[in-house]
């Protein structure tokens, strides 16, 4: 259940807390964190912009010294830069992460955005409903329902990650349930 910020929370880091939502010092059956995958490196992005830079210049080289130089430069700059920016903002996009914990009395969500707020749902083993979407828009499209809400869990992992996170939850739930 997602409410308003919790009081003293600055906007950037609000956190959305439930009436009931407690710190647990007892182990849940089940518990997963969820993250996406991320696979450039600063080594990587370090040798991506270095090998875009020489490509960029050899253009250039065959015109030093003249007024198209500094005509194709701002251009070639603005490419250099744009690409940079974007691969650092999706980098910055990428720091997402969602928390599933399932108790014998209780499910909990955790989901911190890129932004640094936090999201939290929860809700009892009964009323939660794991359903994989097969004709969303996204391909394997998994929710959780219960608590009177339906959220997205994952939905930056692939198809066959979805699937076998399905598969997992399901088992939880079930264990959860008979004890």
């Amino acid at each position: 259940m997602m409410t308003e910020p919790a009081v003293g929370a600055t906007a950037s880091t609000a956190v959305f807390q439930g009436p009931n939502w407690r710190d647990r010092l007892d182990v849940p059956i089940y518990e997963v964190q969820l993250w996406p995958h991320q696979s450039m490196t600063p080594t990587g992005l370090r040798t991506v912009m270095a090998i875009t830079a020489a490509f960029l210049c050899f253009p250039l080289l065959s015109v030093v010294g003249t007024a198209v130089f500094w005509g194709l430069l701002p251009f070639m700059a603005l490419a250099f830069f744009g690409l940079y920016f974007a691969i650092c903002r999706n980098g910055r996009n990428m720091r997402i992460s969602e928390t599933l914990s399932v108790w014998r009395d209780e499910v909990r969500v955790e989901r911190k955005d890129p932004n640094g707020r936090v999201r939290r749902w929860m809700a009892a083993p009964l009323d939660v409903r794991v359903r994989l979407h097969k004709d969303a828009q996204i391909e394997d499209y998994l929710t959780l329902s219960g608590g009177g809400r339906e959220i997205e869990l994952g939905a930056f992992l692939a198809p066959e990650e979805r699937i076998s996170l399905a598969d997992e939850l399901d088992a939880a739930l079930t264990k959860a349930i008979r004890g």
